[in-house]
């Protein structure tokens, strides 16, 4: 089995700035891709930002500029690094991957998330 590991929510202020972190563990042999998704209250899941293992990115356009993501391949772990945060960046924050166990299967993984609040 795999998982995934969220560390970094908190709160802060319109303007701020926080570092969201997510550890893969277990019996990981490959990781695909790597992303963070949120979901905010009453709304669907959405994906905010994507790497691929060649450390290829894209994001969503509400957080174009001011997010950014990276990964570290030698330690199994993504980050989220969020600048300039508004009300509307509230939600909780998922980490997903998509993982190859040394048993040889799939898992499509994610993270039991983390809540980032942003209000005054």
């Amino acid at each position: 089995q795999v998982q995934l590991v969220e560390s970094g929510g908190g709160s802060v202020q319109p303007g701020g700035s926080l570092r969201l972190s997510c550890a893969a563990s277990g019996s990981v042999f490959i990781i695909n891709t790597m992303a963070w998704y949120r979901q905010s209250s009453g709304k669907q899941r959405e994906l905010v930002a994507q790497i691929t293992s060649e450390g290829i990115t894209s994001y969503s356009d509400a957080v174009k500029g001011r997010f950014t993501i990276s990964r570290d391949n030698t330690k199994n772990t993504v980050t989220l690094q969020m600048n300039s945060l508004q009300p509307e960046d509230a939600a909780v924050y998922f980490c997903n991957a998509y993982i190859r166990a040394w048993t040889g299967t799939w898992f499509d993984s994610w993270g039991q998330g983390t809540q980032v609040t942003v209000s005054e």
